[in-house]
């Protein structure tokens, strides 16, 4: 499968439907308990693309993006208006949003990532999608500047810096990003009278491992 670096129409997909799913495997003991466990170290994110359609046109444009991808072929970037980057909903992107490591002196390479956390429990998603041009990072609470202290792989999510970071010293990153997906259907099936009454097509989309 290729990856085609391209980003679903961001005002479709802001109607849309979805969010993170874990997989857990339960067993149940003779004595009443239960053993559980999960094979997957990351959640992985589901949507429904046809919840935001407003219009004709809007089906037009889903269909021409679908057919361009090849159906589930080649995946694509796609917004997550509910979770796209690394600050709050309601805040601006910081350099200081996320903590990605530490410097040792000699590493130059980090990869982003976001934090999840409740309570004691915290959970490091890896972004591989970063949008280009809204990435910003720090060392010890010095912001550093993109192309002047450090560059970004923008395919893979990896932050480097034009020279290493002393040792200890802090590494902070914050960031808009996208979703990497891809259609989870060869079929998109659409009725312009259904449509019209309100009976929106099924269009779901899956997150892919990269």
């Amino acid at each position: 499968m290729a990856f085609h670096d391209i980003r679903f129409p961001a005002n479709l997909s802001f109607g849309s439907v979805g969010g993170p799913e874990r997989r857990t495997e339960i067993v149940a003991l003779s004595n009443g308990h239960e053993e559980r466990r999960s094979p997957w170290a990351h959640s992985r994110r589901r949507y429904d693309a046809g919840m935001g359609l407003r219009s004709l046109d809007d089906v037009a444009a889903l269909v021409a993006f679908f057919e361009a991808r090849a159906g589930q072929l080649h995946g694509f970037r796609w917004k997550d208006w509910s979770d796209y980057k690394s600050a709050a909903p309601s805040a601006a992107v910081a350099y200081q949003d996320q903590v990605i490591g530490r410097g040792d002196g000699k590493r130059v390479q980090f990869t982003l990532r976001k934090s999840y956390q409740s309570g004691p429990a915290r959970y490091w998603r890896p972004i591989a999608k970063p949008v280009p041009g809204t990435v910003r990072a720090g060392i010890g609470n010095v912001e550093q500047f993109d192309t002047l202290d450090f560059t970004v792989d923008a395919a893979l999510g990896i932050l480097t810096f034009n020279a290493p970071p002393a040792v200890g010293a802090e590494i902070t990153a914050g960031f808009k990003f996208d979703v990497p997906v891809r259609f989870d259907t060869d079929r998109i099936a659409v009725s312009v009278a259904s449509f019209q009454a309100g009976d929106l097509p099924q269009v779901p989309v899956i997150e892919v491992r990269l």
